[in-house]
């Protein structure tokens, strides 16, 4: 069994809080809180360059 390394919530005011996860094996996960048990997984590679993205403002026409 996978032991996953939950940091602490993103929340934002009245929304789902989503949480970020790593393993031992290099896998990255992220989940909403409190359903950690359902995740989605790929490489802590892709979770890198997902966050890169996300702070060059690649998905800043979700926000609108």
């Amino acid at each position: 069994m996978r032991e996953i390394q939950w940091e602490e919530p993103f929340c934002g005011e009245g929304n789902a809080c989503f949480r970020i996860g790593v393993d031992e094996d290099g896998n990255a996960y992220i989940a909403v809180h409190g359903q950690e048990d359902r995740f989605i997984t790929d490489s802590r590679e892709a979770l890198r360059t997902m966050i890169l993205n996300i702070k060059a403002g690649k998905a800043d026409h979700l926000l609108r």
